[in-house]
Parts: C-alpha cells; sequence; structure tokens
C-alpha cells in the first residue's frame, strides 16, 4: 500500500520519538525486550475474542483456544484448584482488578472493601464505579499493608461481609501483603463472609518462585489473582489476566443469544491479539525462563542498590523485590529517564531489559549532579 509522503514522513518521526523513549525509561514496570515478529500477520485480521474463552460463540474469528492456554499457565503458577478456576485475557491490571472487586460485590452486597493507602490507584476508582463502601487501611514503612491497622478495623465492622485487597508488588515499593496473615486475621475475627483479592500486577509474575516468597495464591488464601501482561513478561499492548474460582465466575455469567456464549467479562468485544502475545511468551520461557528473567533482573537490583549506596545515595529494597527505592532526584534526572516519583520517593525497577550499564549511566549523571550542586542541601538523595 502507498502512502503520501507527509504521512509517511509522520509516521517515521513519531516512530523515532517512541524508540528514543522507550530506551531510555528506567522508572516504569514495562518490559520492552521481546520480539513478537513471527506474529505479526496476525495484524491482518479482525481477532475479537467477544464471550467467554472457555464457552463455543458464534463468531469465529477468535484465539479462545490460545486464550485458554494462557489462563492454564497461570491458573497452575498460583496454584489454583485444577478442578475449579476460571479466567481470561483482560485490557490490563485495571480491568482485572475491576473484574475481582465485581465478583467479590455480588457474593456480598452489602460488604466493606478494606484496602492500603499503597494499593495501585485504580483500585479507588474501581471501588468507585462499583459503588461499594471502602476504608483505607494504613501502609507500613516499606509500603506492606498494616496488619495491626487492619485487623483493629475490621473489629469495628464485624457484622458486615470483608472484601480485601492484597497487593503482591505495590507500585512504587513492590511491597507483597501477605495473604495468609490476611487470612488468619479474617479467621481469628469470626468473618466467615469474605473475599480475598490479589493484586499482582508486576510481582505476581515471578511470585511464585521469588526470594523469599511472600504468600499470595490461592492455596495461600487467595479468591481472585490479577497481573499484567505487558510488565514483566512483555507485550506491545497493555494487557492483563484475572484468575478466579469458576464456581465464583458463575455467579457473575448471563447467556448472550447474540454471541452464542456467555457474557461473563468486563468488555464486550476484546483484544484477540494480546493473548497470542502472551501465549507465544509462555512458549518461548516457559517457567524456567521466567525464573532466569527473575534472577537476572534480582541481580540487577542488587547492583543498582549497591552502586547507589557507594556514592552515599540511601538506596533500599523490600526482599525479593526488582524495585530500588531512593530519595527522590532532580526534575532533569526524572524526565531524562522517565523515572516514576511520589511524594519524596523515587525508584528504578530492574525490568528483564535493564542493563548494568544503563545503572552505570544514572549513577553517573547523579554522581555528576551531586559534584556541580553550588549546595547540598539542593539534592534530596543528600
Amino acid at each position: 500500500m502507498n502512502i503520501n509522503s507527509s504521512i509517511a514522513n509522520r509516521l517515521s518521526d513519531l516512530k523515532d520519538k517512541i524508540k528514543n523513549a522507550r530506551d531510555s525509561f528506567l522508572g516504569y514496570p514495562v518490559s520492552k525486550d521481546f520480539d513478537y515478529s513471527p506474529l505479526y500477520d496476525f495484524l491482518k485480521y479482525p481477532i475479537n475474542n467477544l464471550g467467554d474463552p472457555f464457552e463455543n460463540s458464534t463468531y469465529k474469528v477468535h484465539t479462545h483456544e490460545i486464550e485458554r492456554e494462557v489462563v492454564n499457565f497461570f491458573a497452575k503458577l498460583f496454584r489454583a484448584n485444577p478442578n475449579d478456576y476460571w479466567g481470561y485475557v483482560t485490557n490490563g491490571g485495571s480491568e482485572s482488578n475491576l473484574y475481582g472487586l465485581y465478583i467479590a460485590r455480588e457474593m456480598y452486597p452489602k460488604a466493606m472493601v478494606y484496602y492500603s493507602e499503597s494499593t495501585h490507584y485504580s483500585v479507588k476508582k474501581n471501588i468507585h464505579l462499583l459503588n461499594i463502601p471502602s476504608i483505607v487501611i494504613r501502609s507500613q514503612e516499606n509500603g506492606e499493608i498494616d496488619y495491626d491497622d487492619l485487623e483493629e478495623t475490621l473489629k469495628f465492622n464485624r457484622h458486615k461481609p470483608a472484601i480485601v485487597l492484597a497487593t503482591h508488588g505495590t507500585t512504587m515499593k513492590e511491597a507483597k501483603d501477605d495473604v495468609s496473615e490476611i487470612k488468619k486475621i479474617l479467621k481469628k475475627l469470626a468473618i466467615q463472609d469474605h473475599y480475598i483479592h490479589c493484586d499482582g500486577a508486576l510481582s505476581g509474575t515471578f511470585g511464585a518462585f521469588a526470594e523469599p516468597q511472600t504468600p499470595f495464591d490461592f492455596v495461600d488464601g487467595a479468591d481472585s489473582i490479577s497481573i499484567s501482561g505487558h510488565k514483566f513478561i512483555g507485550s506491545p499492548i497493555p494487557a492483563g489476566v484475572i484468575i478466579t474460582k469458576r464456581s465464583l465466575r458463575d455467579r457473575v455469567s448471563k447467556g448472550i443469544s447474540y454471541i452464542g456464549s456467555l457474557d461473563t467479562t468486563i468488555t464486550g468485544s476484546r483484544n484477540g491479539h494480546s493473548p497470542l502475545f502472551l501465549w507465544y511468551a509462555i512458549q518461548q520461557l516457559g517457567v524456567e525462563g521466567l525464573k532466569v528473567r527473575y534472577k537476572y533482573s534480582l541481580d540487577v537490583a542488587k547492583y543498582c542498590k549497591k552502586e547507589l549506596q557507594r556514592i552515599g545515595i540511601e538506596a533500599w529494597s523490600n526482599p525479593g523485590s526488582i524495585t530500588v527505592v531512593f530519595p527522590k532526584v532532580t526534575d532533569h534526572l526524572k524526565n531524562k529517564w522517565q523515572l516514576a516519583t511520589e511524594d519524596d520517593v523515587t525508584h528504578i525497577i530492574c525490568m528483564p531489559n535493564v542493563t548494568k550499564d544503563q545503572i552505570d549511566l544514572f549513577v553517573e549523571d547523579i554522581k555528576t549532579e551531586m559534584e556541580s550542586a553550588p549546595l547540598k542541601e539542593e539534592l534530596s538523595y543528600y
């Protein structure tokens, strides 16, 4: 297909801009070391995974079979009951969290939601959309939920069903809430009507073999778990996966004759290419490949922390985390390296594509600023 020169120039400029931006970010949990070129031919087709991936559909231009394999992979990784699990590939972590909360609300319409102040911003939005009352729980210094505050808050509402939103890898500090500890608190208070959703957007993908491991899966007490596909694995299109129990999904399913399938997902039409990307990555990597990616990222994170500490920066990380936390940097460095900053904290997330050479360049930039600053007080990371 021929395109005129103005369009070609516009596309060329856009591609250069995106490429340059891609090559210089360290602060966001997005993997960019992927090659899906063997799948490019599939972009010629209107792949729409409408309906339930585990049910037949009148529309046949879909990747439901591939999607089921993706769900099966993560269900096994999260130790779901082989006879009672279900899931689908979503548009991202926000939709996955919305689905977990949606099922919880349908089970317990009069419930109260509890989530920590370190929880991802999408959760508050989702709670508002679903119109569920909620209470924010304090976080510990490391970003993990404060279990004492959770227990004390639950005591005041023991007469209500409880929906607890646990996070396996918080946004800024990659802290991990202990699902088994949350389960113990609910049992101690005899709150029998409860639901635990675990948001594992980044860390859930490698949570099963993290060092050390924090309880987060179905055996530990979760009723649903969400992850993001474009983060640790990597994808050109944002994607997520939600895994829950089939017995819980049945509470919200409705038959739709128009598509010849069940209406069990948040959106009607769903992107059918994302499951294909994730499936391809899983086939290439497998569990062992994910372990290798995690161990590499962990090694780079340890190196990053050591190098920052070497020049006097108070860098730290949670156990088993690939996120390195330190005092906020200047706007110049934040913009150059695309670093996420919240309050007085900045972080680097050592994704599988981050190299020690990149860390060296970043550390050198900080060192240069420190040496050229007229007054040390001007830099918060002193």
